[in-house]
Parts: C-alpha cells; structure tokens; sequence
C-alpha cells in the first residue's frame, strides 16, 4: 500500500512538473512573439509592388497584375518598385517570369535604367553578368541595344574527324535568347532620339547568363574563337532544338534544304 502511495505521488509530482514546464515555455514564447511584434511594428515598412498572379516573360503589365505588399525597410534595396513607382511600370514588358506574390525588381522589367544605380541591381537573382569582346559586324554593326536578346554564335578549329591530323574551322550556336545588359558604357535603354548616339563606338557587350554559362564563355574566348551575335524579334522566344555544327562539308550538305526552307516556309510567312 505504502508503495503504490509512493508510485501515485511521483506520477503526480511528475505530471504537476511536465504542465508546469509547458507554461513555462508557452509564456517565454509568448513574450518573444509579442517582442517580435513590437520590433516589427516599430520598423519602418514599406509599400512595394508585387505580382498578383504567376506572370510569365513578356507580360505586359497593367494595374489588374500587381498588388501592394508592406515589406520591412531593411528588404528594401535601389532594384525594388515601390508602389509610388508604379506609373513607371504600367504598360512596360516584364523581361522574366514571375511567381505569385514574388515582389517586383526593376531589373525585371524593359523600362529607361535609373541612373545612379550601377550594374549590379540589374542582373537577375541567379544570373551572373560578363563582357564580351565583340564589335563591328560581329555585333550586329552597332544596332544592339541594352535589353536585346542575342543568340551567341562561336567559331574554332578543331580536328579533323577525317584527319585527326588536320584541324577544321566549325562554327557552332553555344547559347540562345541571351539577354543584353550593356553595350559599351551604356546601361539601359537611352531615350528614342538619343540611342545612336549613346551605343556608339562600343567594342563590348555585357550579358545575363548562368554561372555555368559564364565559365563556357570564359573558355572559348581564351580559346580566342571569334564570337558572334544574332539578333532576335523582341517577341521571338523560340528555342531551336539540335542545331548541327556548321563546317565545310554541312555548308556544302546543307544548302539545298536551307533554301527550300526558306521557300517553303519563310516565303509563306511573309505572304509572298
């Protein structure tokens, strides 16, 4: 009897123990939650623009798309919009996809680059800007504005798959629909009657690729193979799957479909 007494107690002592812990702990977490609210509610926020809804590239954005979203002072920097902005943006393209409620950059959207702001709020998350070498005809002779999209086309020697002995030159698309950052010194895009003027003379281009891309495209021009770039419709985000490698021999193969793909296709295209 006396030992059940004592098994009882301690059940109990241990019980009163446990509920008396977990008011403890419920109180401290209360306390830190409404500290947390004191600093939050302390903290200067502000008003940004964020999207409403998923919004893929080439949107063009209107009221219906973007909403206001109060963000902590601190998680505010010179690429965020903020909702004073927002006249700025209204009937812009965005550049990239967005998530729902993903708060809008301005380096997302093809507005005039604020001046002041440098480079680097301009690259995307994820995204990594370099410089190319390219000017003249290998630059669309000077026609390139910032916010083009390029495909990048290369050329090299390699060996000869006939002769390993020999070596052939081979030009070859390494990446598609590359977005233009500068060109030259010139960030943005400049006002209509001033863009000659302003892209004139530069002999690099600045783009947006992925950390890997900027590795390949360190490679090859330490390799020194000449760099070109191919102009896309602003509209144009189509992806050509499988393109060959071009050397003398595809020129030669090649030419006879090429031309009757442009009959066929691009001819009908134009309604000619």
């Amino acid at each position: 009897m006396k030992q059940r007494m004592v098994l009882i107690i301690s059940v109990v002592i241990g019980l009163l123990a446990f509920w008396m812990t977990r008011s403890y702990f419920q109180a401290r977490l209360a306390e830190i939650d409404r500290e947390r609210e004191r600093l939050f509610s302390s903290e200067k926020r502000v008003d940004v623009l964020a999207a409403k809804r998923d919004l893929p590239a080439g949107t063009v954005l209107i009221k219906k798309d973007l909403a206001a979203k109060s963000i902590p002072g601190r998680d505010v920097s010179k690429n965020t919009i903020t909702v004073e902005d927002s006249e700025r943006i209204f009937n812009k393209k965005l550049k990239y996809s967005m998530d729902a409620e993903e708060t809008l950059m301005w380096s997302y959207v093809d507005v005039p680059f604020r001046p002041g702001s440098g480079l680097a709020p301009v690259i995307p998350q994820g995204m990594r800007a370099i410089s190319l070498a390219i000017s003249g005809a290998a630059g669309v002779s000077g026609l390139l504005q910032p916010n083009d999209r390029v495909d990048v086309l290369g050329s090299f020697t390699f060996p000869s798959r006939k002769d390993p002995e020999k070596t052939e030159w081979v030009t070859l698309t390494m990446l598609q629909d590359v977005t233009l950052l500068a060109t030259g010194q010139t960030l943005g895009r400049t006002e209509a009657g001033d863009r000659s003027r302003a892209n004139a003379g530069y002999n690099t281009v600045t783009v947006a690729v992925t950390p890997r891309e900027a590795e390949l495209l360190v490679f090859v021009e330490n390799m020194r193979g000449p760099l070109t770039l191919s102009l896309r419709n602003p509209e144009d985000i189509s992806f050509e799957k499988n393109l060959p490698e071009v050397n003398f021999d595809r020129v030669e193969a090649a030419l006879p479909e090429l031309n009757a793909y442009r009959q066929q296709i691009i001819r009908n295209k134009s309604g000619r």
